[in-house]
């Protein structure tokens, strides 16, 4: 027997105030995005985190973003081994299905996930070497970013190693083939940014200078 339980009661008259309000006010529009399918203006690859947002902070509608998230919003290199790979499943299906015109990875500040191999790398997390550990075995990808950090003060070097997992995705997006072939085709553009939860500010990555700066 599966061990699955009704919805909290709070959920539940959270819904039903949706369908009565939302929903009933916009069926139309609904239905017609059953009908239509999904057109999507971006794929957006951001963190679980509770706090991150992606459809309010651009004000999107929904249908608009295909909307992927996973601990410390990472891409992992190209690896059709067989073997299960939900992030690269998410990646092919936008690009290759619904031909997404551009994928954003979107980092975010105090990154749960990011702290952890932080710790991981400078050896405060023995549990997360451990190879039962999923959340350790998946920061392995950010791993390569905590050697390219520069001396500094330990915020400073936290932050940067944020920006560090939206440059790493992004370079790992590149080594998918339709991914590179899309980008050399003119048909997709990649784009790095990063959001300060607290202060609601917006940085973008340019590839040119390999720098992050703010947006707007």
């Amino acid at each position: 027997m599966i061990p699955a339980k009704p919805l909290p009661q709070n959920l539940a008259q959270r819904y039903a105030g949706w369908r009565a309000t939302t929903y009933s006010e916009n069926r139309g529009w609904y239905r017609r995005l059953a009908t239509e399918g999904q057109r999507p203006l971006a794929m957006v690859i951001a963190c679980c985190d509770s706090r991150v947002n992606v459809t309010s902070i651009f004000g999107a509608e929904q249908g608009e973003f295909f909307i992927h998230r996973n601990i410390a919003n990472l891409v992992p290199p190209f690896a059709p081994d067989g073997d299960h790979h939900g992030t690269s499943a998410a990646v092919e299906y936008a690009v290759q299905v619904l031909h997404v015109p551009h994928l954003i990875v979107l980092g975010h500040s105090n990154c749960g996930g990011v702290q952890s191999c932080y710790d991981m790398c400078a050896g405060q997390a023995p549990d997360l070497e451990e190879n039962a550990t999923f959340v350790g075995r998946w920061m392995e990808i950010l791993r390569p970013g905590f050697d390219a950090l520069s001396d500094g003060a330990e915020a400073d070097r936290r932050t940067a190693f944020e920006h560090q997992a939206v440059r790493i995705s992004l370079e790992n997006l590149m080594t998918f083939p339709f991914i590179a072939a899309a980008v050399e085709e003119g048909d997709l553009a990649l784009h790095g940014l990063w959001t300060d939860i607290g202060e609601g500010g917006l940085m973008m990555y340019d590839g040119l200078t390999d720098r992050f700066t703010a947006l707007g």
